[in-house]
C-alpha cells in the first residue's frame, strides 16, 4: 500500500481510470471491470463529473453515476474515490458558488456522504486564486471532501495555491495529478515532481499509457481498421524511436514474465513522488495487466534503460 501525500489515504499503487465509463464500457461492462479490478487488490477510483460529456447524447457525469451505482450495489469496503470539478457542462470553472453546487452534484451521483480526494481539474485564471482555495477549504470544513488535489495545474500555481491555503489556514493540497508516462516526460520532470516534492504531494500521473500506446498495441502510426476512439492518440508515437521504447519494454518485461503495459506502469511507479498511475481498462480482460504494474518491481538497472531509450520524448525536446 502506498500512501498519498500527507494524508490518511493508503492505495494499492495503481488507479482505476473512470474516464470510460459510460463512454467505451457500457454499465455493465463497467461494473465488471471494476468487480475485477477490486477483486484483485485494487482500492482507487479515479473519475470527473464532465466524463463523458463529450460523447453524443451524454451529458457529463456518466461515469459518476455508473461508479455511484456500482458503489450503492457493491457497497466495498476501503475503497477510495476520486472526482474533479471544473469541465462539466453545466458546472464550469473554479468559483467558489460552482466548486460548491459541483461537488453538490458530484456527490448525489456517486451516493456517497464525503468525496475522499477531490481535483481541481484545470486552473481557472478567471477566478481569483484565493477564492477557489477558499471554497476547496470549505469543502473540507464542511465534511463533503476529505483531501483536496490540483490537476494540469503549473508549477508556479501549485505554489501560489499552497501559500494561499497556509495563509487562510484551510485544507492543504495532498496531490497534483500531471500528464506523464514514458514518452511524455520533460515538463512534469523539470517543473511538477520538485514541487511535489517540495510540498510533499503524492503524484497521481494520468495518460500513464499513452492512451495505448505503452501497451505495446499500436506499432504503426497507420490507423486504418482501428475501432479503438484512441487510436489516433496512440498511434502518433509509433515512429522508430518511440518503437524502442516498445521493445525496451517489451524485453524487460519479459524477464519478469510481465506484459509491456505491466513495465511501463511499473517504471512510472519507480518515478520520485508517484503514487498511483491512472490506466482505464475497457474490458475485463485489460485488468489482470494493470494490477500487475502496481505489484512488478523493475531493478535500477532496468528503470535506468527506459530512462535513456526515452529521452528522445517529444516533450524532452
Amino acid at each position: 500500500m502506498t500512501r498519498i501525500g500527507t494524508s490518511d489515504l493508503d492505495v494499492l499503487p495503481l488507479s482505476l481510470g473512470g474516464n470510460v465509463f459510460g463512454w467505451t464500457a457500457d454499465r455493465d461492462t463497467s461494473f465488471a471491470v471494476l468487480d475485477t479490478f477490486v477483486d484483485g487488490g485494487g482500492d482507487f477510483i479515479d473519475t470527473a463529473d464532465s466524463y463523458s460529456a463529450w460523447v453524443p447524447g451524454n451529458e457529463g457525469g456518466e461515469s459518476e453515476t455508473i461508479v455511484g451505482e456500482w458503489l450503492a450495489s457493491r457497497k466495498p469496503a476501503g475503497v477510495v474515490v476520486a472526482t474533479k470539478v471544473s469541465q462539466h457542462p453545466q458546472f464550469r470553472g473554479l468559483s467558489a458558488a460552482n466548486v460548491r453546487k459541483a461537488a453538490e452534484a458530484s456527490l448525489k451521483r456517486l451516493g456517497i456522504d464525503e468525496i475522499d480526494l477531490y481535483y481541481a481539474h484545470f486552473d481557472d485564471e478567471t477566478v481569483p486564486l484565493e477564492e477557489t482555495v477558499s471554497a476547496f477549504g470549505g469543502l473540507v470544513e464542511d465534511g463533503l471532501v476529505r483531501h483536496i488535489a490540483v490537476s494540469n495545474y503549473s508549477a508556479e500555481r501549485v505554489r501560489e495555491w499552497v501559500a494561499i491555503a497556509r495563509r487562510l489556514g484551510v485544507a492543504l493540497p495532498v496531490a497534483v495529478q500531471p500528464h506523464y508516462n514514458l514518452v511524455h516526460r520533460n515538463e512534469v520532470e523539470d517543473t511538477i515532481i520538485p514541487v511535489a516534492e517540495e510540498f510533499e504531494l503524492g503524484l497521481i500521473p494520468y495518460y500513464s499509457l499513452a492512451s495505448g500506446f505503452l501497451t505495446g498495441k499500436y506499432r504503426s502510426t497507420d490507423t486504418a481498421g482501428q475501432a479503438s476512439p484512441r487510436a489516433q492518440g496512440a498511434a502518433k508515437y509509433a515512429t522508430e524511436a518511440g518503437l524502442r521504447i516498445i521493445g525496451a519494454l517489451e524485453e524487460i518485461g519479459d524477464a519478469h514474465g510481465a506484459s509491456i503495459a505491466a513495465t511501463s506502469l511499473a517504471w512510472l511507479r519507480a518515478q520520485p513522488t508517484v503514487v498511483a498511475p491512472i490506466a482505464s481498462a475497457r474490458t475485463v480482460e485489460q485488468v489482470p495487466d494493470l494490477l500487475a504494474g502496481a505489484r512488478l518491481e523493475l531493478s535500477d538497472d532496468e528503470v535506468q534503460r527506459l530512462d535513456r531509450v526515452s529521452e528522445w520524448a517529444p516533450s524532452r525536446a
